[in-house]
């Protein structure tokens, strides 16, 4: 029987006893899934079952992972973990700077899938995001940043920004001139459970650099051999 508060899953992989096999673990854990096999039919099926993960291999007859990534982050923040067999770091920072927020390596263990998925959906609910002065929205000449509807305004237009770059961002300008470890962001904006190494901070910062420039007023600043901090002058 469907729960209205079940959580969805949208797997994409061709390989259908690979998908078969996940399907079959997030079931027992209590997710509603469907299963796509081709790239080409991702969107379609995004819109109509509305998950609120995708699980998405890179290797897909029609469009590959990677396009398919890059086509949902036009217009969606919905988590993605990008699921392949290639484990090279070139390929993990690549499914990152696309958009992705999480990425897994064939062969993984379905226990470890279901736990990154609990991981990502808990990190993705502003409800768990914890807000240090109980402010939603941080402002600054030129740079908006809300937190609660995960928006970013910079010289008043709108920036596109996935979540983990705008959780990162918020997470440095509110705490002002306080330098961060890689390693500290890292566990506090992707979670302990995150395999990943302290590259991803670099790849998100690049980013967030690419997207809002430093004012006379503030600046994202790398503070070398230690990690990030926001700078307000």
């Amino acid at each position: 029987m469907k729960d209205e508060n079940q959580q969805k899953v949208l797997i994409v992989d061709d390989d259908h006893n690979i998908a078969d096999l996940i399907e079959l673990y997030l079931k027992k854990e209590g997710y509603l899934t469907t299963k796509v096999h081709n790239g080409n039919d991702v969107i379609d099926k995004m819109l109509s079952f509305t998950p609120n993960i995708i699980l998405l291999d890179l290797m897909l007859p029609g469009l590959s992972g990677y396009d398919v990534c890059r086509e949902i982050r036009k217009f969606s923040n919905i988590p993605i973990i990008m699921l392949t067999a290639k484990g090279e770091t070139f390929d993990k920072v690549l499914g990152l700077e696309l958009g992705a927020d999480d990425y897994m390596v064939k062969p993984f263990d379905n226990k470890e899938l279901t736990a990154r998925v609990k991981a990502v959906l808990r990190r993705f609910d502003s409800n768990e995001f914890e807000h240090p002065s109980n402010e939603d929205e941080l402002s600054f000449p030129s740079l908006r940043i809300n937190i609660s509807n995960y928006t970013v305004l910079y010289n008043n237009e709108k920036i596109d920004m996935p979540p983990k770059e705008l959780e990162l961002l918020y997470f440095l300008a509110s705490n002002p001139n306080q330098v961060f470890t890689r390693e500290k962001l890292l566990d506090r904006i992707w979670g302990y459970e995150y395999i990943g190494d302290t590259r991803t901070v670099d790849v998100h910062i690049k980013r967030i650099r690419e997207k809002i420039k430093s004012t006379s007023a503030w600046s994202i600043m790398t503070v070398w051999g230690i990690g990030y901090k926001f700078e307000v002058k």
